[in-house]
């Protein structure tokens, strides 16, 4: 299923698919987590509280992309909501948001650490690190404001004292995103404990970059 994305059973279906997914990959814990999705000139969102192998594609929740009053007769959406819809207004390259509590995401948010060029992959997120959005209030407008801030240049970003958000021009891209964000942080974590990881120089994350841009990264499903 190709973006960009229409309201269907199929794509209520594949929202639902990617949680479970989430979960078995190991990068989030129980309901923690949650995902949207860009659908016409709504956002599709994971309900509050429901267990992703419970949730069916009726329970997900629309929320207009405007901001404007929530249909009646919903389940309650995910407390999270606020920054899913900052991001994909913010952004309208992007399809899909993904929120998890990934390991060693939460290690380096707790210390507030930022990813930095340790790994070449780094690259991958838009520019030579991986930022960490400052903390506040899970659900406030601040941290909406704080997310789409370290956002404004890259693809993913840690959440202080949180988690972590990925971001994707389809859904397997940001469910994608969200696993290499997992493993750079792992490896970045081990790094710091046998020595000082060496950091590449700008120099070279720019030709990283430049490189990337004919590797096929640009999501094709």
């Amino acid at each position: 299923m190709k973006p960009p994305y229409e309201d269907s059973p199929e794509l209520r279906q594949a929202v639902i698919a990617t949680c479970l997914e989430m979960n078995a990959m190991g990068i989030n814990q129980g309901t923690s987590g949650n995902i949207s999705v860009r659908a016409g000139g709504m956002m599709l969102i994971t309900p509050s509280g429901v267990p992703y192998e419970k949730m069916a594609p009726k329970d997900l929740v629309q929320i207009p992309l405007d901001g404007s009053q929530l249909p009646d007769g919903q389940l309650k959406p995910s407390t999270e909501w606020p920054f899913h819809l900052a991001i994909l207004q913010a952004k309208p390259s992007v399809n899909a948001v993904v929120h998890a509590h990934p390991v060693y995401c939460n290690a380096l948010a707790m210390n507030r650490q930022a990813i930095p060029a340790c790994h070449y992959m780094v690259a991958a997120f838009g520019g030579s690190d991986v930022p960490v959005a400052e903390y506040a209030l899970f659900g406030s407008r601040q941290l909406s404001d704080n997310i789409t801030r370290s956002l404004q240049n890259r693809s993913a970003c840690l959440m202080a004292n949180h988690g972590a958000v990925a971001t994707g021009e389809s859904l397997p891209r940001a469910l994608w995103r969200m696993g290499e964000l997992e493993a750079l942080a792992k490896g970045y974590a081990a790094s710091l404990t046998i020595g000082k990881p060496h950091i590449l120089t700008e120099t070279e994350m720019q030709e990283v970059t430049a490189a990337f841009a004919g590797y096929g990264l640009k999501d094709s499903r």
